[in-house]
């Protein structure tokens, strides 16, 4: 295979925070679905934790008895560079990103290692972008975050829209999330964590847009829309301010075949109206209570880290992302679909997005890209043979 990352590496993939909760369902799937031949490890803080891991992934997968362990802290840098430089992939499900996840990042950016993450946290992505994606480009590293929930649905679901449109015309496309799910300890701290961060985050969107060269000639981008009721979906249309609509307006800068100017917008779909407002409320209470110190960390307590929903209740979650693009006279209807969105899918976009970085061939690409630019078709039609539906509804 072409290896973007240079000499051949003792392993394809390490799994880092492979014992957390999203970790072990991480591992799991790569148990199952790594194909013969593919070298990857699991690694974290804990040793003990990585041995029963490893053992419990051997019971129902034998030939995982022989996976290597990596020991590393997220603030050891030395250790970090370590696993950076082993393997042609590095994946990580250690957050709290801002607090956990950026050395490994810059250990990535300076080993020529392909990183991918499971972040939505836009202040940790920009940082990123302000500090690591010179170097990763001089390196040849690909820096792919939010390679889960957020944002593989919206941003190859996007993608995979602007296929069904004319080339070189003005295009728009709207996506409308719906999810009937819960949340793990470690979602929940993350976003308190981005909530209480308003002033650091909005700084470091600011210097990104300062430092970020624009495309010559064309424009993306992705403003934030009104709330409404949505005649195309049927349902009310809520705007979601998050890491989305940033991801999915990078892909449509670095992409000529997004046209010549191109709009997303991003909402979550409610079909009640009552339902649409107390949310709204609940979302604007949680926000509050995530700029006062305290009482963040009182609400953080109350889910704790690493732990999340059991088989069954997962087994009962799903999600749906419906698209409307249109362009060029021509308007089209597509959807993005799987299951429970937070950890089973999760894990199998985290992992499908590492087998495609260390064994697919791709276009050479480096710095801080999205998974559109990195892996784009490639990676959709991984997701596809695994289970996640991305169809044509219709096109008119």
């Amino acid at each position: 295979m072409n290896r973007q990352n240079g000499v051949e590496r003792p392993l394809d993939i390490v799994l880092f925070g492979a014992t957390g909760f999203v970790g072990a369902l991480t591992a799991a799937y790569l148990a199952e679905h790594a194909p013969e031949g593919c070298r990857w490890a699991l690694a974290g803080r804990d040793s003990s934790k990585l041995e029963r891991l490893r053992e419990r992934l051997a019971a129902a997968f034998p030939r995982c008895a022989e996976l290597p362990l990596v020991t590393a802290d997220a603030d050891d840098d030395g250790a970090l560079g370590d696993l950076a430089r082993s393997a042609h992939v590095v994946v990580s499900t250690v957050g709290p990103y801002v607090r956990y996840g950026a050395k490994l990042v810059a250990a990535c950016a300076e080993a020529g290692t392909d990183y991918a993450d499971l972040t939505g946290e836009p202040e940790f992505v920009d940082r990123m972008y302000l500090e690591h994606d010179a170097r990763a480009r001089e390196t040849g590293a690909r820096l792919v975050h939010a390679c889960g929930f957020d944002s593989v649905p919206h941003d190859l679901g996007v993608w995979f829209t602007v296929g069904r449109l004319p080339e070189g015309v003005p295009l728009t496309v709207d996506g409308f999330v719906r999810t009937h799910a819960v949340f793990s300890g470690g979602t929940f701290a993350s976003a308190l964590t981005a909530l209480g961060r308003g002033p650091q985050t909005a700084r470091a969107a600011r210097e990104r847009r300062r430092r970020e060269p624009r495309p010559v000639g064309r424009r993306a981008r992705a403003p934030q829309g009104s709330p409404h009721f949505s005649s195309a979906t049927g349902t009310w249309a809520l705007p979601l301010p998050t890491l989305d609509p940033r991801v999915v307006e990078r892909s449509a800068r670095a992409l000529e075949r997004y046209g010549p100017d191109f709009r997303y917008r991003h909402f979550a779909s409610v079909k009640r109206l009552p339902v649409a407002l107390g949310g709204t409320a609940a979302l604007g209470a949680l926000a509050g209570a995530a700029q006062v110190p305290p009482l963040r960390e009182w609400l953080m307590s109350r889910y704790a880290a690493g732990s999340g929903p059991g088989e069954r209740r997962r087994s009962q979650s799903w999600f749906t992302v419906r698209f409307v693009g249109e362009g060029g006279g021509r308007r089209v209807f597509t959807e993005v679909s799987g299951g429970d969105p937070g950890y089973d899918e999760t894990a199998k976009m985290l992992a499908e997005s590492a087998l495609c970085l260390a064994l697919d061939e791709l276009p050479r690409t480096a710095g801080q890209v999205t998974t559109a630019v990195a892996m784009g078709d490639a990676l959709l039609e991984r997701l596809r043979s695994a289970g996640i539906g991305f169809r044509v509804a219709a096109a008119l």
